[in-house]
Protein backbone atom coordinates (compact mmCIF):
# COMPACT_ATOMS: atom_id res chain seq x y z
CA UNK A 1 0.00 0.00 0.00
CA UNK A 2 1.32 3.43 -0.99
CA UNK A 3 -1.10 6.29 1.11
CA UNK A 4 0.15 8.03 3.61
CA UNK A 5 -1.39 5.79 6.61
CA UNK A 6 0.30 2.99 5.37
CA UNK A 7 3.50 4.02 4.41
CA UNK A 8 3.63 5.83 8.50
CA UNK A 9 2.32 2.64 10.15
CA UNK A 10 5.59 0.71 8.39
CA UNK A 11 7.58 3.19 9.39
CA UNK A 12 6.82 3.90 13.01
CA UNK A 13 6.68 -0.27 13.31
CA UNK A 14 10.71 0.03 13.01
CA UNK A 15 12.28 0.68 16.41
CA UNK A 16 14.52 3.13 14.81
CA UNK A 17 16.11 4.73 17.86
CA UNK A 18 18.96 6.89 17.18
CA UNK A 19 21.23 5.05 15.97
CA UNK A 20 19.30 1.86 14.87
CA UNK A 21 17.40 1.96 11.58
CA UNK A 22 15.72 -1.04 12.26
CA UNK A 23 14.41 -1.13 8.83
CA UNK A 24 13.24 2.11 8.60
CA UNK A 25 15.18 3.00 5.91
CA UNK A 26 14.50 -0.07 3.60
CA UNK A 27 10.51 0.26 3.86
CA UNK A 28 11.27 3.73 2.00
CA UNK A 29 14.32 1.90 -0.08
CA UNK A 30 11.36 -0.88 -1.63
CA UNK A 31 8.65 1.90 -2.32
CA UNK A 32 10.67 4.20 -4.09
CA UNK A 33 12.75 1.63 -6.51
CA UNK A 34 9.53 -0.17 -7.79
CA UNK A 35 8.56 3.59 -8.60
CA UNK A 36 11.37 3.82 -10.41
CA UNK A 37 13.74 5.84 -8.21
CA UNK A 38 17.26 5.27 -8.39
CA UNK A 39 18.47 4.42 -4.98
CA UNK A 40 21.69 4.54 -2.77
CA UNK A 41 22.45 3.16 0.72
CA UNK A 42 25.16 5.49 1.91
CA UNK A 43 26.91 4.48 5.62
CA UNK A 44 28.66 7.03 7.37
CA UNK A 45 31.27 6.75 10.19
CA UNK A 46 32.85 9.04 12.67
CA UNK A 47 35.62 8.66 15.41
CA UNK A 48 33.81 8.24 18.93
CA UNK A 49 30.41 8.31 16.76
CA UNK A 50 27.87 5.21 15.53
CA UNK A 51 27.79 4.08 11.92
CA UNK A 52 24.94 5.86 10.29
CA UNK A 53 22.51 4.05 7.31
CA UNK A 54 21.27 7.27 4.67
CA UNK A 55 19.51 7.05 1.87
CA UNK A 56 19.36 9.13 -1.25
CA UNK A 57 16.94 8.44 -3.74
CA UNK A 58 16.31 10.01 -7.43
CA UNK A 59 14.34 10.19 -10.31
CA UNK A 60 14.33 12.59 -13.13
CA UNK A 61 17.77 13.73 -14.80
CA UNK A 62 16.60 17.19 -15.30
CA UNK A 63 15.83 20.66 -13.63
CA UNK A 64 14.12 21.63 -12.08
CA UNK A 65 14.95 19.49 -9.37
CA UNK A 66 12.92 19.27 -5.88
CA UNK A 67 13.88 17.13 -3.01
CA UNK A 68 12.24 15.95 0.28
CA UNK A 69 14.28 15.60 2.88
CA UNK A 70 14.15 13.89 6.39
CA UNK A 71 14.23 11.73 9.18
CA UNK A 72 13.61 7.99 10.04
CA UNK A 73 15.46 7.97 14.04
CA UNK A 74 13.48 8.65 16.63
CA UNK A 75 14.02 9.20 20.44
CA UNK A 76 13.45 6.91 22.82
CA UNK A 77 9.43 6.42 23.78
CA UNK A 78 10.15 6.54 27.50
CA UNK A 79 7.95 4.71 29.96
CA UNK A 80 6.30 2.32 27.62
CA UNK A 81 3.65 1.44 29.84
CA UNK A 82 2.80 4.61 29.89
CA UNK A 83 1.68 4.51 26.30
CA UNK A 84 -2.34 4.30 25.21
CA UNK A 85 -1.13 1.46 22.59
CA UNK A 86 2.39 0.40 22.12
CA UNK A 87 5.33 2.97 21.23
CA UNK A 88 5.92 1.01 18.32
CA UNK A 89 2.64 -0.43 17.24
CA UNK A 90 1.57 1.68 14.63
CA UNK A 91 -2.33 1.27 15.76
CA UNK A 92 -5.01 3.75 14.79
CA UNK A 93 -7.28 5.04 17.47
CA UNK A 94 -10.40 7.28 17.40
CA UNK A 95 -9.15 8.24 13.97
CA UNK A 96 -5.58 8.72 15.44
CA UNK A 97 -1.96 7.43 14.67
CA UNK A 98 0.06 6.55 17.43
CA UNK A 99 3.63 6.48 17.67
CA UNK A 100 7.21 7.19 18.32
CA UNK A 101 8.16 9.32 15.20
CA UNK A 102 4.52 9.55 14.10
CA UNK A 103 4.66 13.37 14.26
CA UNK A 104 8.78 13.62 14.32
CA UNK A 105 9.34 12.61 11.61
CA UNK A 106 7.72 9.44 10.13
CA UNK A 107 4.21 10.53 9.20
CA UNK A 108 5.62 13.94 7.19
CA UNK A 109 8.19 11.57 5.06
CA UNK A 110 5.09 9.21 5.07
CA UNK A 111 3.10 12.14 3.43
CA UNK A 112 5.83 13.04 1.01
CA UNK A 113 6.42 9.86 -0.63
CA UNK A 114 2.97 9.05 -0.87
CA UNK A 115 2.58 12.34 -2.67
CA UNK A 116 5.31 11.94 -5.58
CA UNK A 117 4.20 8.32 -5.69
CA UNK A 118 1.04 9.98 -6.49
CA UNK A 119 2.33 12.48 -8.98
CA UNK A 120 4.32 9.92 -10.59
CA UNK A 121 1.65 7.94 -11.49
CA UNK A 122 -0.44 10.60 -12.86
CA UNK A 123 2.20 11.66 -15.41
CA UNK A 124 3.31 8.15 -16.53
CA UNK A 125 5.61 7.74 -14.14
CA UNK A 126 8.25 10.36 -15.00
CA UNK A 127 8.25 14.12 -13.25
CA UNK A 128 8.55 17.07 -15.41
CA UNK A 129 11.99 17.94 -14.22
CA UNK A 130 13.67 15.47 -11.46
CA UNK A 131 12.16 14.44 -7.66
CA UNK A 132 14.72 13.12 -4.49
CA UNK A 133 14.18 12.01 -1.53
CA UNK A 134 17.23 12.67 1.44
CA UNK A 135 16.66 10.45 4.15
CA UNK A 136 18.76 10.29 7.32
CA UNK A 137 18.74 8.08 10.71
CA UNK A 138 21.04 10.77 12.38
CA UNK A 139 19.05 13.97 13.29
CA UNK A 140 18.46 13.02 16.66
CA UNK A 141 21.39 12.36 18.44
CA UNK A 142 24.63 14.21 17.69
CA UNK A 143 24.02 14.86 13.49
CA UNK A 144 27.55 14.26 12.35
CA UNK A 145 27.05 11.06 10.10
CA UNK A 146 23.44 12.12 8.46
CA UNK A 147 22.55 14.80 6.70
CA UNK A 148 25.36 17.00 6.46
CA UNK A 149 27.72 14.57 4.77
CA UNK A 150 24.38 13.00 2.58
CA UNK A 151 25.04 16.25 0.51
CA UNK A 152 28.19 16.42 0.89
CA UNK A 153 27.81 12.84 -1.00
CA UNK A 154 25.47 14.06 -3.08
CA UNK A 155 27.57 17.26 -4.14
CA UNK A 156 30.46 15.10 -5.10
CA UNK A 157 28.64 12.88 -7.27
CA UNK A 158 27.05 16.03 -9.17
CA UNK A 159 23.72 16.21 -8.01
CA UNK A 160 22.31 19.68 -8.17
CA UNK A 161 19.52 20.38 -5.69
CA UNK A 162 17.04 23.75 -6.46
CA UNK A 163 14.66 23.20 -3.57
CA UNK A 164 13.99 21.20 -0.89
CA UNK A 165 11.08 20.59 1.54
CA UNK A 166 12.01 19.56 4.94
CA UNK A 167 8.63 17.51 6.57
CA UNK A 168 9.76 18.50 10.31
CA UNK A 169 6.10 19.33 12.27
CA UNK A 170 6.37 22.82 11.62
CA UNK A 171 2.81 23.48 12.35
CA UNK A 172 2.07 24.92 15.87
CA UNK A 173 -1.66 24.25 16.89
CA UNK A 174 -3.35 23.13 13.29
CA UNK A 175 -2.34 21.93 10.15
CA UNK A 176 -1.46 24.96 7.87
CA UNK A 177 -0.49 27.65 10.48
CA UNK A 178 3.17 28.11 10.19
CA UNK A 179 6.36 27.46 7.46
CA UNK A 180 9.84 27.48 8.94
CA UNK A 181 11.61 29.85 6.13
CA UNK A 182 14.65 29.91 8.32
CA UNK A 183 16.42 29.60 11.92
CA UNK A 184 18.67 31.33 14.31
CA UNK A 185 22.11 30.07 14.76
CA UNK A 186 23.23 28.58 18.07
CA UNK A 187 26.67 29.10 19.49
CA UNK A 188 27.71 27.59 23.36
CA UNK A 189 30.26 28.13 25.23
CA UNK A 190 32.02 28.07 28.77
CA UNK A 191 32.47 30.74 31.05
CA UNK A 192 35.45 30.50 33.06
CA UNK A 193 36.74 32.59 36.01
CA UNK A 194 39.82 32.23 38.33
CA UNK A 195 40.05 32.70 41.50
CA UNK A 196 42.41 31.67 44.72
CA UNK A 197 41.38 29.11 46.74
CA UNK A 198 41.51 29.16 50.36
CA UNK A 199 39.94 28.54 54.33
CA UNK A 200 36.46 31.03 53.89
CA UNK A 201 38.18 32.32 57.77
CA UNK A 202 40.87 33.71 55.67
CA UNK A 203 38.85 35.33 52.98
CA UNK A 204 42.38 37.79 52.56
CA UNK A 205 44.53 34.82 51.46
CA UNK A 206 42.14 33.95 48.63
CA UNK A 207 40.18 35.42 45.84
CA UNK A 208 36.51 34.32 45.59
CA UNK A 209 35.21 33.54 42.27
CA UNK A 210 31.36 33.26 42.64
CA UNK A 211 30.59 36.50 43.67
CA UNK A 212 33.08 37.73 40.32
CA UNK A 213 31.27 35.20 38.02
CA UNK A 214 28.22 36.29 39.20
CA UNK A 215 28.53 39.69 38.13
CA UNK A 216 29.78 38.79 34.72
CA UNK A 217 26.85 36.47 33.86
CA UNK A 218 24.76 39.57 34.73
CA UNK A 219 27.02 41.59 32.68
CA UNK A 220 26.82 39.19 29.81
CA UNK A 221 22.73 38.49 29.65
CA UNK A 222 21.29 41.77 31.19
CA UNK A 223 22.43 43.70 27.65
CA UNK A 224 20.32 42.76 24.61
CA UNK A 225 22.32 41.72 21.87
CA UNK A 226 20.20 43.27 19.28
CA UNK A 227 16.23 44.05 18.84
CA UNK A 228 15.36 42.03 16.35
CA UNK A 229 16.12 42.00 12.09
CA UNK A 230 13.38 42.08 9.12
CA UNK A 231 13.02 38.01 9.45
CA UNK A 232 13.83 37.22 12.97
CA UNK A 233 13.18 37.51 16.89
CA UNK A 234 15.57 38.94 19.32
CA UNK A 235 19.27 37.33 19.31
CA UNK A 236 19.15 35.84 23.30
CA UNK A 237 21.95 34.53 25.43
CA UNK A 238 21.07 32.12 28.03
CA UNK A 239 23.35 30.76 30.63
CA UNK A 240 22.04 27.20 31.71
CA UNK A 241 24.52 26.23 34.60
CA UNK A 242 27.00 27.30 37.28
CA UNK A 243 29.68 25.18 38.40
CA UNK A 244 32.78 25.44 40.97
CA UNK A 245 32.88 21.93 41.73
CA UNK A 246 33.06 22.73 45.70
CA UNK A 247 31.93 20.18 48.24
CA UNK A 248 32.86 21.70 50.77
CA UNK A 249 31.00 24.66 52.25
CA UNK A 250 34.01 25.88 54.34
CA UNK A 251 36.53 26.53 51.24
CA UNK A 252 36.65 29.25 48.90
CA UNK A 253 36.88 27.51 45.17
CA UNK A 254 39.76 28.02 43.25
CA UNK A 255 37.52 28.08 40.18
CA UNK A 256 34.15 28.79 38.85
CA UNK A 257 32.25 28.23 35.40
CA UNK A 258 29.13 28.97 33.67
CA UNK A 259 27.76 27.44 30.50
CA UNK A 260 25.55 29.51 28.18
CA UNK A 261 23.93 28.86 24.86
CA UNK A 262 22.84 31.82 22.51
CA UNK A 263 20.68 31.52 19.81
CA UNK A 264 21.02 34.01 17.14
CA UNK A 265 19.91 35.98 14.50
CA UNK A 266 21.12 37.31 10.86
CA UNK A 267 22.71 40.23 12.14
CA UNK A 268 25.76 37.78 13.07
CA UNK A 269 27.78 35.23 12.15
CA UNK A 270 29.53 32.71 14.28
CA UNK A 271 32.78 35.32 14.23
CA UNK A 272 31.35 38.17 14.71
CA UNK A 273 28.98 36.97 17.74
CA UNK A 274 31.79 35.63 19.69
CA UNK A 275 33.55 39.26 19.02
CA UNK A 276 30.96 40.85 20.60
CA UNK A 277 30.94 39.00 23.42
CA UNK A 278 34.51 38.92 24.39
CA UNK A 279 34.50 42.56 23.93
CA UNK A 280 31.07 42.84 26.66
CA UNK A 281 33.57 40.21 28.82
CA UNK A 282 36.28 42.40 28.60
CA UNK A 283 34.80 45.41 29.45
CA UNK A 284 33.08 44.00 32.59
CA UNK A 285 36.24 42.27 33.87
CA UNK A 286 38.27 45.37 33.97
CA UNK A 287 41.72 44.65 35.47
CA UNK A 288 40.65 42.35 38.35
CA UNK A 289 38.71 39.63 37.46
CA UNK A 290 40.30 36.85 35.29
CA UNK A 291 37.84 35.73 33.10
CA UNK A 292 37.91 33.54 29.88
CA UNK A 293 35.17 32.59 27.42
CA UNK A 294 35.92 28.30 25.49
CA UNK A 295 33.41 28.45 22.69
CA UNK A 296 31.90 25.13 21.68
CA UNK A 297 32.31 24.06 17.88
CA UNK A 298 29.16 25.18 16.04
CA UNK A 299 27.23 23.58 12.83
CA UNK A 300 24.12 25.49 13.52
CA UNK A 301 24.52 28.51 11.59
CA UNK A 302 22.05 31.14 11.11
CA UNK A 303 20.02 30.98 7.75
CA UNK A 304 16.89 32.01 5.97
CA UNK A 305 15.19 31.53 2.40
CA UNK A 306 13.98 34.66 1.49
CA UNK A 307 10.23 34.80 0.70
CA UNK A 308 9.62 34.39 -3.07
CA UNK A 309 8.45 32.43 -6.26
CA UNK A 310 9.24 28.97 -3.85
CA UNK A 311 7.53 29.66 -0.57
CA UNK A 312 4.62 31.62 -2.54
CA UNK A 313 3.90 28.12 -3.87
CA UNK A 314 3.89 26.63 -0.93
CA UNK A 315 2.06 28.87 0.61
CA UNK A 316 -0.86 28.41 -2.09
CA UNK A 317 -0.97 25.02 -1.86
CA UNK A 318 -1.23 24.80 1.76
CA UNK A 319 -4.31 27.32 1.59
CA UNK A 320 -5.44 25.56 -0.99
CA UNK A 321 -6.47 22.59 1.18
CA UNK A 322 -6.15 23.98 4.93
CA UNK A 323 -8.12 27.25 3.85
CA UNK A 324 -5.60 29.40 5.84
CA UNK A 325 -2.51 31.29 4.79
CA UNK A 326 0.27 30.02 6.75
CA UNK A 327 3.00 32.03 8.92
CA UNK A 328 6.35 32.33 7.72
CA UNK A 329 8.14 31.67 10.84
CA UNK A 330 12.23 31.71 11.68
CA UNK A 331 11.11 30.42 15.06
CA UNK A 332 12.18 27.55 17.11
CA UNK A 333 15.53 25.56 17.47
CA UNK A 334 18.00 24.04 15.29
CA UNK A 335 17.39 21.15 12.15
CA UNK A 336 18.88 20.06 9.32
CA UNK A 337 17.33 22.58 6.89
CA UNK A 338 20.72 24.22 8.14
CA UNK A 339 22.40 21.81 6.33
CA UNK A 340 20.73 22.06 2.85
CA UNK A 341 20.36 25.53 3.26
CA UNK A 342 24.12 25.59 1.78
CA UNK A 343 22.54 23.75 -1.27
CA UNK A 344 19.73 25.19 -1.93
CA UNK A 345 16.64 26.87 -0.48
CA UNK A 346 14.43 25.15 1.81
CA UNK A 347 11.27 25.30 3.81
CA UNK A 348 10.21 23.34 6.91
CA UNK A 349 7.09 21.86 6.56
CA UNK A 350 5.02 18.84 8.15
CA UNK A 351 2.34 18.14 10.80
CA UNK A 352 1.54 19.34 13.85
CA UNK A 353 4.28 19.45 16.81
CA UNK A 354 2.48 19.35 19.86
CA UNK A 355 2.95 15.97 20.99
CA UNK A 356 6.44 15.27 19.41
CA UNK A 357 8.78 13.81 22.13
CA UNK A 358 5.85 13.02 24.37
CA UNK A 359 4.07 9.61 25.45
CA UNK A 360 1.39 9.18 23.25
CA UNK A 361 2.88 10.72 20.31
CA UNK A 362 -0.15 11.09 17.60
CA UNK A 363 -1.35 13.03 14.67
CA UNK A 364 -4.98 12.84 13.17
CA UNK A 365 -4.80 10.61 10.48
CA UNK A 366 -6.96 12.98 8.20
CA UNK A 367 -3.98 15.56 8.69
CA UNK A 368 -2.06 12.74 7.40
CA UNK A 369 -4.02 12.97 4.49
CA UNK A 370 -4.17 16.42 3.62
CA UNK A 371 -0.60 16.71 4.43
CA UNK A 372 -0.23 14.50 0.96
CA UNK A 373 -2.72 16.84 -0.62
CA UNK A 374 -0.73 19.39 0.00
CA UNK A 375 3.01 18.34 -1.13
CA UNK A 376 1.06 16.91 -4.27
CA UNK A 377 0.18 20.18 -4.50
CA UNK A 378 3.51 21.40 -3.85
CA UNK A 379 4.85 19.05 -6.98
CA UNK A 380 1.72 20.08 -9.34
CA UNK A 381 2.76 23.71 -8.98
CA UNK A 382 6.23 23.14 -8.87
CA UNK A 383 6.66 21.42 -12.38
CA UNK A 384 3.85 23.77 -13.83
Amino acid sequence: MTDALSIARDLVRCRSITPADAGALGVLENLLEAAGFETHRVTFSEAGTADIDNLYARIGREGPHISFAGHTDVVPPGDEAAWTVGAFAGEVKDGLLYGRGTVDMKGGIACSVAAALQYLADHGGKPKGSISFLITGDEEDVAVNGTVKLLQWAAARGEKFDHCVLGEPSNVETLGDCIKIGRRGSQSGTLHVEGIQGHVAYPHRASNPVPDISRLILALSDEPLDHGSAQFQPSNLEFTSVDVGNPASNVIPGQARARFNIRYNDLHTQASLRELVETRLAKATGNRIKARIVWEPSNANVFVTKPGAFTDLAVAAIEGVTGRKPELSTSGGTSDARFISQYCPVIEFGLVGQTMHQVDERTPVSDLEKLTKIYRGILDRYFA
